[in-house]
């Protein structure tokens, strides 16, 4: 229940940030019935002020405030209900007419960007997706609560000390056992992150702190890299817990590598480029969505159409937004492929500095 209500949260937080960026996207004409602007006072002549452009009418019911709701801030009507269609079947045209500047009937790339992005990661946490380490966390193949995997690593770091001092009696060599307990201890380390939820103190044990108190890079990523291999799950899920923030560095890493597909043509600039990256990177963001609801449903149809659309879409808008041969689309659209891996990785290198530097 708490995760639902989580997920619309973040639903409509995604729609309030969208609204920001395009404030009068799906808007009717509103109703006039005063003479006179409530918020300057420049006299009507339509619904709308003239002077500071609020709406002549201000409405003042609950139900006219739950249908804001809905109208404004999830911009249930209006253009979204335009752009969706264009952006699953005709992402070219729509690409290319915003970039020509018919855009009235259109979501803005960035305003649209920003409520897939949210409601993607709404609709990951309302499927129960990715690694649930809030419970549980894996300890030797087995999910055990926080409380009890904390439990058993103490017990074990204690039965090692034990088995160390013994052997430091016996005048045997206490490497492996060292080895062993420091693994436990990061192991344990992780745990207690997880069950205080403190990304910050986490990522501060990752990496030790030199005389002055900063913290050398080598030094981070080797840490980085030893807590990565004791406790790769909670990694994955701080990762997952953060992704979202940077989502919008996809779209400066990946903005290059289309340019690459134009190199030197100054029929198309950067601006068009970051158009179609931004839609583009909407879809696909929706796409993994269907696909996902499809994988937790084990409904198949709902899993394979995305991945076999994905590829022809990328096809589609090429073509219609550069107006490039069918063969020009098809040879850049099977490059950029290939780079959007790249970007992907370079992305999640990006968030994992961004994660250890928090």
């Amino acid at each position: 229940m708490t995760g639902g209500i989580e997920a619309v949260g973040s639903v409509i937080e995604g729609g309030m940030l969208a609204r920001v960026v395009e404030p009068k996207a799906g808007e009717g004409d509103g109703h006039t019935h005063e003479g006179a602007c409530l918020n300057c006072g420049t006299a009507l002549v339509g619904p709308h002020c003239h002077q500071c452009g609020q709406h002549a009418h201000v409405h003042k019911t609950l139900g006219a405030f739950f249908h804001d709701l809905l109208h404004g801030v999830l911009h249930f009507e209006g253009k979204i209900w335009r752009t969706l269609p264009q952006l699953v079947w005709r992402p070219g045209r729509l690409t290319r007419e915003y970039i020509d500047g018919r855009r009235a009937s259109y979501v803005s790339p960035i305003a649209l960007f920003l409520f897939v992005v949210f409601l993607t990661f709404a609709g990951f946490h309302a499927l129960g997706g990715g690694i649930d380490l809030g419970d549980k966390v894996d300890l030797n193949g087995q999910k055990v609560s926080v409380a009890e995997a904390q439990k058993k690593l103490d017990g074990q770091i204690a039965g090692l000390q034990a088995k160390r001092a013994a052997a430091l009696k016996a005048g045997k060599p206490v490497t492996e056992i060292d080895e062993e307990i420091d693994g436990l201890r990061g192991a344990l380390d992780t745990v207690k992150a997880v069950k205080a939820d403190d990304v910050g103190a986490f990522t501060s044990r990752m990496a030790p702190a030199k005389a002055d108190g900063s913290v050398s890079s080598l030094g981070a990523i080797n840490s980085l890299w030893r807590k990565a291999k004791a406790n790769p799950e909670l990694l994955l899920y701080k990762l997952q817990s953060n992704a979202y923030k940077y989502s919008w560095l996809l779209i400066p890493i990946s903005v290059p590598f289309v340019w690459l597909l134009f190199p030197f043509n100054r029929r198309f600039r950067l601006y068009d480029h970051t158009v179609f990256v931004t839609y583009s990177l909407s879809f696909m963001m929706m796409a993994l969505l269907v696909a996902s609801v499809g994988a937790k449903l084990e409904f198949a149809p709902l899993v394979i159409i995305p991945v076999l659309y994905a590829p022809f879409h990328i096809y589609r808008q090429i073509r219609e937004t550069y107006g490039t041969t069918r063969l020009g689309a098809v040879v850049r659209a099977w490059f950029l492929h290939w780079f959007a891996a790249i970007a992907l990785v370079i992305w999640a290198i990006a968030l994992f500095g961004l994660l250890l530097g928090e």
